[in-house]
C-alpha cells in the first residue's frame, strides 16, 4: 500500500501514529514494523487467529487474553502486547492490517523513503526494478521502495503509482486512446 493513498487522519492512521511515537520513544520502531508483519503473516497462515482477530462473539477480555497468549508463544515485546491489548480492550482487532499499513507507511516517511506500486504485463528483472527506482528517486528526491505486481491485462509496458500520481504507460490503455480516437474519425 503506498504511503499517499493512506489515510492519514482517520481511525487507523490515529492508532498508528500512537504506536509509532512510542516505538520511536523506546527506540524498537524497527522491531515494531517486523512483529506487526508477523501478526499480519500469521493472520493469513491461521485461519483461527484470523478468526480472533473479527470476531464480535468474543468478550473484550476473552480477546485480551487470546492475544496476550499468542504475543507471548510468539515473542512479541512488551510495546507491541500491550498495543494488542488495546486494540482488543476498544474491539479495534479487526483493524490490525490497516493499522500495520498505516505503520509501515510512517516508518517509511520517518526514514525519508517513499513506496512505488508498479505494475507490469510480465514479472520484471531485477535491472529493471534497479533503473525504475532510479528513476522514480530521482524524481522524488527521496528513496524508493517498490511493490511490484504482475497484471497480464496489460499486454506490454508498466502502470507506476506513487502515491495519487499514476503513470500509465500500458499497452492496454494505449489501444483504448487508439481506438477512441480512430472511432472519433
Amino acid at each position: 500500500m503506498s504511503t499517499a493513498s493512506l489515510d492519514r487522519t482517520g481511525l487507523d492512521a490515529r492508532y498508528a501514529r500512537a504506536l509509532f511515537e512510542l516505538a520511536l520513544d523506546d527506540g524498537v520502531e524497527e522491531t515494531v514494523a517486523d512483529e506487526l508483519a508477523a501478526l499480519e503473516r500469521l493472520a493469513g497462515e491461521s485461519e483461527e487467529f484470523a478468526r480472533l482477530l473479527r470476531s464480535p462473539l468474543l468478550t473484550r477480555d476473552e480477546q485480551r487474553q487470546a492475544v496476550v497468549l499468542i504475543a507471548e508463544r510468539a515473542g512479541l515485546g512488551r510495546l507491541t502486547t500491550r498495543f494488542l491489548e488495546t486494540l482488543a480492550r476498544n474491539r479495534r482487532l479487526d483493524r490490525l492490517a490497516r493499522i500495520a499499513a498505516a505503520y509501515r507507511a510512517l516508518l517509511a516517511e520517518h526514514r525519508g523513503e517513499i513506496t512505488a506500486t508498479v505494475v507490469a504485463a510480465r514479472p520484471l528483472e531485477r535491472r529493471e526494478e534497479e533503473a525504475i527506482a532510479k528513476w522514480i528517486s530521482a524524481e522524488r528526491g527521496r528513496r524508493v521502495i517498490l511493490d511490484t505486481r504482475v497484471d497480464e491485462s496489460l499486454l506490454g509496458g508498466l502502470v507506476v503509482r506513487i502515491g495519487s500520481t499514476m503513470i500509465d504507460g500500458s499497452l492496454a490503455t494505449k489501444l483504448k486512446k487508439l481506438e477512441r480516437a480512430m472511432k472519433g474519425i
